[in-house]
This record gives structure tokens, sequence and C-alpha cells, in this order.
């Protein structure tokens, strides 16, 4: 007893996924969530959708994190004195 779906459920294997931008696999988990929540699919076009989102919410996490990891690094490297930072060293101002 094989069951198939017709595909449409998961657009992509693991590989495809982490291969895909941030707005890509959020803009898919967006419809993989819709389609979830409408209803109507079987129980194995449910678990394939499950699966699939499980996928895109860990590539969306992993951008995430890396957005984070920059943001935390430019950060960093922003100390008082440096030539970019928009610290005009007068602490006074209020």
């Amino acid at each position: 007893m094989t069951a198939k779906t017709d595909g449409s459920a998961g657009h992509g294997s693991i590989d495809a996924a982490d291969s895909m931008g941030y707005e890509q696999a959020r803009d898919e988990l967006i419809e993989v969530v819709r389609r979830l929540e409408a209803g109507g699919t079987t129980l194995e076009e449910s678990l394939a959708l499950w699966e699939r989102g499980e996928e895109l919410a860990k590539v969306c996490r992993r951008w995430l994190d890396g957005a984070r990891a920059r943001l935390d690094a430019a950060l960093a490297d922003r100390r008082p004195g440096d030539a970019n930072a928009d610290d005009d060293g007068d602490d006074s101002a209020f």
C-alpha cells in the first residue's frame, strides 16, 4: 500500500531548501501553513506539508541567526572614537 502525493506538498528536497533565500523560504512556509490550516488534505499530504514546513522554518531560522550574528559583529565593531561611529564624544547632549 503505497500512497503517493502529487508533489505539491513539498516544492523541493532538503538540499534545495538549504539553498533558498530567506524571503523565498518564508513565502513558501506561509503557503504551507495556509494549506494546513485550510484542511481538506489527506493525512499523508498533511504530514508531507508539515515536514516541508519544518524544513522551511529551519532555513528561515538559519538566515535570521546569520543576520543576528552579522548585526552583533557590526555593533561590536562600533567603539567610541571609531571614524564610522555616530558618537561625537559629547555625552552631555541630554
